[in-house]
Parts: structure tokens; C-alpha cells; sequence
């Protein structure tokens, strides 16, 4: 379940992100007079940016069929770091960029057009979904391995109910506001991401102290089991989004601890962001 969770809102967040830049780019080339010969250009540089994703999938699941039991979980812990820290990066990239975000892409296709390079609008809408898509497979990948993996049924559930939501989420967006906007949006999906990359360190953690690679220091600091056991239904739930443990190791607090301080740092250097 907790696997479930977040896998649907990962899917779920970096889809509609997706669909904006898309949106961006669709809605400038169908409204200009020169930019109806780019929309092809433009699906095409979206199926690629999406096979360039399901490729990094698939190395990474061959990778991981290559590894040994103890391999396994060194490569797990290595996937979860790197989720975290990418969930970071895209938001304050989404903080720095997002104000800009249209206008930039906006510029970029008109020079595309107005000098015919049509290649030029299939690398930018390759890149733009190339990465998200890449951001989501990485994310998706290291959480995979701590469920069933991809044979899963729950797994392609969380996949297409993301999928889903996604689109019901940015039909919303479009109507300008009205019932939820886009500022409204990114404020609230920033906060969940942030709150979910440090669930994501702290299983990596719990990995590498599996391996006895990162030693406890103190096994148990307290237990909270008795108002919130972390493995229950609502418990698993509150730990899948905050890292919470009933019963807390003294390095692992330490890694919360040090992980909020360092969010608080740049979040208080980084201006906030603005729907693009």
C-alpha cells in the first residue's frame, strides 16, 4: 500500500507537469500561422522523449536482474538516493524556472519557426518529456524494488489510476483558474514532494543499514507504535509521504533532522515559485 501510494502520486504530479509543457507547446504552434507543419514534429519529439524513458526502464530492470541478493540491495538504496535527490532538483528547478517557464518555451519555438528548423521543435519537445519522463522512471524504478517490481498487479494500477488522474487534474487547470490553479497547484504538489524525497532517503537509510553499511548508533529512541504504528494501514500512509517510524533508530533521525534543515537553507535562498 505504501508502495502504491507513492507511485500513484508520483506518476500522477510528473504527468500533468508533462502535459503542461506539451500543452505549451501544442497551443503556440496550433494558434500560429506558420507552426501547423510543427505539430508533427512535435508528437514525434514526444514519442521519442517517451521511448527514451521506457529504454532508461529497461536498463534499469536489467541491471537489477543482474545483481546479486546483497548486490540488490546496494543498487536499491543507490536508486532511492537518487529519487530523492532528483525530487529535490525538480523542485527547486520548478521554483527557479516555472515564472519563465511558458515564455521560454514560447521563444524557443518561435525561433524554431521562423527559421524552419522543425528538428529544432521535435529536440525541445523530446527533451522536455525525455526528461520528465527519465525523472518518473528513476522514481518509479527504486519504488518498484521494494514492492512485487514490475510484475505487479497494484504496480500498473497506481501507473494507469496516476495516468488518470493526471488528465482529470490538467482539464481542471485549463479551465483558467476557476476551480484550482496552477499556483495553487505547484505550492501544494511542491510541499508532498518534499515530504516524499525524505521518506525516500530515509528507506535508502534503512538500506544501507540492512547491509550494516551505516551503523544504528542507537536502536530505538522511543515508540510511538501505541498512537501511530508506522505498520498499519493509516501509519504506513503517514511514513509513505513523511518518513515517519514508530520506533525510530538514532541515525535515522539524525538524517531527518539534517535533511529538514538543509530544505529549510533552500528554500529561505530560492524565490518562490509562480504558475507558468
Amino acid at each position: 500500500m505504501q508502495n502504491f501510494t507513492q507511485i500513484l502520486f508520483v506518476i500522477w504530479r510528473e504527468t500533468v507537469e508533462a502535459m503542461l509543457v506539451v500543452g505549451i507547446l501544442y497551443a503556440w504552434l496550433s494558434h500560429h500561422p506558420a507552426g501547423a507543419r510543427g505539430l508533427t514534429y512535435l508528437w514525434g519529439g514526444v514519442l521519442a522523449g517517451l521511448a527514451g524513458a521506457f529504454l532508461l526502464g529497461l536498463g534499469i530492470e536489467a541491471m537489477d536482474d543482474l545483481l546479486s541478493e546483497e548486490g540488490h540491495a546496494y543498487f536499491m538504496a543507490g536508486m532511492l538516493l537518487v529519487a530523492a535527490a532528483l525530487i529535490v532538483q525538480m523542485v527547486f528547478w520548478m521554483r527557479g524556472n516555472g515564472p519563465r517557464l511558458k515564455r521560454d518555451l514560447e521563444q524557443s519555438l518561435s525561433a524554431s519557426v521562423q527559421t524552419q528548423n522543425w528538428w529544432g521543435v521535435f529536440s525541445l519537445a523530446a527533451i522536455a518529456v525525455a526528461r520528465e519522463g527519465s525523472e518518473t522512471v528513476v522514481f518509479v524504478s527504486s519504488l518498484a524494488m521494494g514492492g512485487n517490481g514490475f510484475a505487479s498487479a497494484s504496480f500498473w494500477l497506481a501507473l494507469g489510476l496516476g495516468a488518470l488522474l493526471a488528465g482529470v487534474t490538467f482539464a481542471l487547470l485549463q479551465l483558467g483558474g476557476k476551480l484550482v490553479s496552477w499556483r495553487a497547484f505547484f505550492r501544494t504538489t511542491e510541499v508532498l514532494l518534499l515530504l516524499l524525497a525524505c521518506a525516500l532517503l530515509l528507506s535508502a537509510v534503512d538500506q544501507l543499514i540492512g547491509v550494516q553499511l551505516l551503523p544504528v548508533i542507537v536502536a530505538q529512541v522511543w515508540d510511538t507504535s501505541r498512537l501511530l504504528d508506522d505498520g498499519s494501514l493509516p501509519g504506513s500512509l503517514v511514513s509513505s509521504f513523511t518518513g515517519y517510524r514508530a520506533r525510530p533508530d538514532l541515525l535515522s533521525l539524525m538524517v531527518f533532522a539534517g535533511y529538514w534543515l538543509a530544505i529549510r537553507w533552500m528554500l529561505r535562498s530560492s524565490r518562490p515559485a509562480i504558475a507558468a
